[in-house]
């Protein structure tokens, strides 16, 4: 009813669109490559099974829990979709 003269599918292609957007954003946040023994930000032997769980893993998960709680939050609505909705 208020999508108006949006084409058939719109709303789906929005949360589709959305959805693609975060898991890019989270891929671009994965390490690669060979995980550390030590933690980089306080030295603390990082058990095996997190370094076979995380490829690449740098941090214990202290400071992994840490860092993640001072990242910026993202922002919770769709960049791509019409102005109108944006108003709201």
């Amino acid at each position: 009813m208020a999508s108006g003269w949006a084409p058939e599918g719109a709303v789906q292609d929005q949360i589709d669109a959305t959805l693609n957007d975060a898991v890019q954003r989270v891929r671009q946040g994965l390490n690669g490559g060979v995980s550390a023994q030590f933690c980089q930000e306080c030295g603390d032997p990082i058990p095996e099974p997190r370094r076979l769980a995380v490829p690449g893993v740098q941090l214990c998960l202290a400071c992994q829990q840490e860092r993640d709680k001072q990242q910026a939050s993202y922002a919770g609505y769709n960049r791509r979709s019409s102005k109108d909705s944006q108003l709201r």
